[in-house]
């Protein structure tokens, strides 16, 4: 992977954590953990993922087109990463959790989800190979 982290804004850290614990955990990630910067950071397989406000101190804004994507052991746990969104402050988006045919044959799992500042999520499984 060549991504070191992600960064997304959030104006209100306590609802952002209270989502992205739910969804997470429902991927097997630990809980995040506020820093000594008020950042709460997500750290798991090498990867980090950190919620914060922006340094600016300007609003935090979603990025129209952009679309974070987490990854999924299967179906359910997509599905499991779903419902804890929904339950958790995110909003369903485009069609319901299921079956999408990407390029060259793939056959994909996917669910979409706004988090509590409108961040567009993605739950992703690859059902048949690249």
């Amino acid at each position: 992977m060549f991504i070191s982290h992600i960064v997304l804004g959030a104006n209100d850290i306590e609802a952002a954590r209270k989502f992205y614990d739910a969804t997470l955990a429902a991927l097997g990630v630990p809980a995040g953990v506020i820093d000594a910067r008020g950042r709460l950071v997500y750290q798991y397989d090498g990867n980090r993922f950190v919620i914060t406000s922006p340094v600016d101190g300007q609003p935090a804004t979603h990025g129209n087109g952009t679309t974070i994507g987490f990854l999924g052991t299967s179906p359910a746990a997509v599905d499991d990463w779903h419902a804890a969104g929904i339950a958790n402050g995110g909003t369903s988006v485009e069609d319901p959790p299921g079956i999408r045919h990407g390029t060259e044959n793939r056959v994909l799992y996917l669910a979409y989800l706004r988090d509590p500042s409108g961040n567009k999520l993605c739950g992703f499984h690859r059902i048949s190979p690249p």
